[in-house]
């Protein structure tokens, strides 16, 4: 269908329930509900719905950007971004540290926050960049006792060590109600 206001693909269509003449439907494109939405033709009490399609029209971001973000790369699981858009999961812990700005935006239109509120799992403890150091620290451990570097080892191994006894701020706080 197309726009009725050009020759446009239509990617808006607003049915707009009004009293004395009855419903009336609208096919926009994306540049004519811009207009649409300032210009404040909608009728009282779709003022959510115009916030609604405002806030997803800043969202969509145009193909050079997305382009360049495919392209990045996490590095330490080596997941792209495009990957990530294809599967909807993420590799490992640290993709939410390295696609941070490139998520935020995404969490917040699916949760409507950016802080997480409910429950969390008690046996992982520690947050996503400790467990990513852990990790860190136990491969290099392992090359360390490949290359008979048993010192090295042994530093990694006090580090690990420190790590995993370390108390996290969950474990300070009294769980929320």
């Amino acid at each position: 269908m197309k726009c009725q206001h050009c020759e446009k693909p239509a990617t808006f269509h607003i049915t707009e329930l009004t009293k004395p003449e009855g419903p009336k439907v609208v096919h926009l494109c994306e540049e004519h509900v811009r207009e649409y939405l300032s210009q404040g033709n909608s009728p009282a009490g779709t003022g959510a719905l115009a916030n609604m399609l405002a806030k997803q029209l800043k969202l969509e971001q145009t193909k050079e950007h997305l382009a360049a973000l495919d392209k990045k790369t996490c590095p330490v699981c080596n997941i792209t971004f495009a990957a990530f858009r294809q599967a909807g999961r993420l590799g490992c812990p640290y993709d939410y540290v390295c696609f941070e700005s490139d998520l935020e935006p995404l969490l917040v239109n699916i949760h409507g926050a950016q802080i997480h509120k409910g429950k969390r799992p008690t046996r992982v403890a520690g947050s996503p960049d400790q467990h990513h150091q852990l990790i860190q620290l136990r491969r290099e451990m392992r090359d360390a006792v490949a290359r008979e570097e048993y010192e090295r080892a042994s530093e990694l191994r006090d580090k690990i060590r420190e790590l995993e006894n370390e108390p996290t701020a969950e474990k300070k706080s009294p769980p929320e109600a």
